[in-house]
Parts: C-alpha cells; structure tokens; sequence
C-alpha cells in the first residue's frame, strides 16, 4: 500500500514540475479570462433579425434603403429595394403621392434621415404594423419623423405607409 502511495506522489510530483516548467513566467493559476469575442460584449449593442418576422422585415427595409439614399440618392439600389419589399400597389401609392408632395412616400421627407428605429405596434386579420421613427437634423438637435407602417403576414411585403399621428 505504501508503494502504491509513493508512486503517486512521484507521479505527482512530475506534473507539477512539468506543469511549472511549461508555464509561462508570471503566469498564475488566476490569470484574467481571455476579452470575449466583439459580438458578446455587453457593452456593444447587438442586431439581430428573422426572415420570417415582418418587423424585422421592415427594419431591414428601412436600414437598407436609408443607407442607399443616404450614400447614392434614390438610385437603382433603393428602387430594388423598393421592388423587394414592398407591394406593387403601394408603390404606385407612394409614386402619386411623391409626385404631389415633392419628398419621398418612404420617408415622407425631403432629406434623408440619419437614422432609424422600428417598434412592433399590433397584428390582427393577417397584418402586423410596425412604428418607425426617422431622426433628421444634428445630435444635438434632433428631429423625428413618425411613420406606421403596415405589412402582410403572408407575404412580409409592407403595404402601406403612414404618418403615425399617434406620436
């Protein structure tokens, strides 16, 4: 029994040589955890989406074509996008009103915001609407835009676009 112990410690003994022979100097068994990996990060917002949620649907929509105008005017890139999302007769809508109104139906403005957020609101009887609320102006002095915006459960293609005149 005796012989059994001491073959253990011995073993013992030699991986904690190794062990100290291998670590690096001022290495302790405390060593802070290594810094997480960017996206984990409390302190950095996340984004994150479905295909299959109209809300999503819709802030990738305004994400994407408020960086297209932003970045080119209402090219070809924010016309595909305007193709993809939304229906034919909502943007037939949207033309007649642009032609009267002189802005863009999508933002109801002028110029382009610089930035975007979109709530849930309600869904019922095979739609969901959705509150975006567009930011114009400097960060000191920002103004909004408030929009409700509606979309077809079925086909996630958004269907209208509204003043939201409860904000």
């Amino acid at each position: 029994m005796s012989g059994n112990r001491t073959v253990r410690r011995a073993a013992l003994a030699a991986a904690l040589s190794a062990l100290a022979v291998t670590a690096p100097a001022g290495a302790s068994a405390t060593a802070a955890p290594a810094p997480a990996p960017a996206g984990d990060r409390a302190d950095v917002p996340a984004r994150s989406g479905s295909t299959e949620s109209a809300v999503d649907r819709v802030a990738d929509f305004y994400g994407g074509y408020l960086d297209a105008v932003h970045d080119e005017g209402r090219g070809a890139l924010a016309e595909a996008l305007r193709t993809h999302y939304l229906t034919p007769e909502l943007r037939a809508r949207l033309a007649d009103w642009e032609r009267r109104e002189h802005a863009d139906g999508v933002t109801r403005a002028q110029d382009a915001p610089r930035a975007w957020r979109v709530t849930y609101n309600d869904s019922a009887m095979g739609r969901a609407w959705t509150r975006v609320r567009l930011t114009f102006g400097s960060a000191a002095q920002p103004r909004y835009t408030h929009l409700l915006v509606t979309s077809d459960l079925n086909t996630l293609r958004i269907t209208d676009i509204r003043p939201d005149t409860e904000q």
